[in-house]
């Protein structure tokens, strides 16, 4: 009698992991389609630049990333997102960018970039292939989603760091 509970529990425990691994794997098809509709939305809009922005969607909720010429773009980009079927919530971190860019800024904003994925890599507290980075005359932006607020403190300082950088804005959202 006791075997025959420890197979009626084994096989209770493999019937609801295989169910909540069938919800995570669907969550992520869902998440993937919902990015997939925004980044469409973005580039249908004719205020928008879409190569601007950096899309990533957690469980319906969308996260928009990165720099934009104007707070029109701003406001449209949130807007386009939000009539996406699918979404849940916008998180809008996007920067409006101010002056005029020059190449050596450019230039210096693409190797700040390099050097805080290169540290962000290095670095065992973070997962960088979870975050993404921009920088804009020397402020870096960061977002995406992340495990922990340890993961998110780790990553602003990993950025602060980093020769060249003047300000962090820190995105990262905590959360599955």
């Amino acid at each position: 009698m006791n075997y025959a509970k420890k197979i009626v529990t084994c096989l209770a425990v493999a019937v609801i992991s295989s169910v909540s691994l069938s919800a995570m794997a669907e969550n992520a098809i869902d998440d993937a389609a919902v990015t997939a509709k925004v980044k469409s939305a973005l580039i249908e809009n004719k205020t928008t630049k879409a190569h601007q922005i950096d899309v990533d969607t957690r469980n319906g909720v969308v996260q928009l990333n990165g720099f934009v010429e104007t707070a029109d773009a701003k406001s449209e980009a949130e807007s386009a997102a939000r009539t996406v079927t699918g979404v849940k919530s916008v998180q809008n971190n996007l920067q409006v960018r101010s002056g005029e860019r020059t190449m050596g800024n450019a230039l210096s904003d693409a190797e700040i970039t390099a050097k805080v994925k290169s540290a962000l890599i290095a670095d065992s507290r973070t997962k960088a292939y979870q975050i993404e980075v921009k920088t804009y005359k020397g402020v870096v932006s960061l977002g995406g989603f992340v495990s922990s607020s340890a993961e998110k403190d780790a990553a602003e300082d990993v950025a602060k760091n980093i020769n060249g950088v003047a300000k962090v804005e820190n995105g990262l959202k905590v959360g599955r």
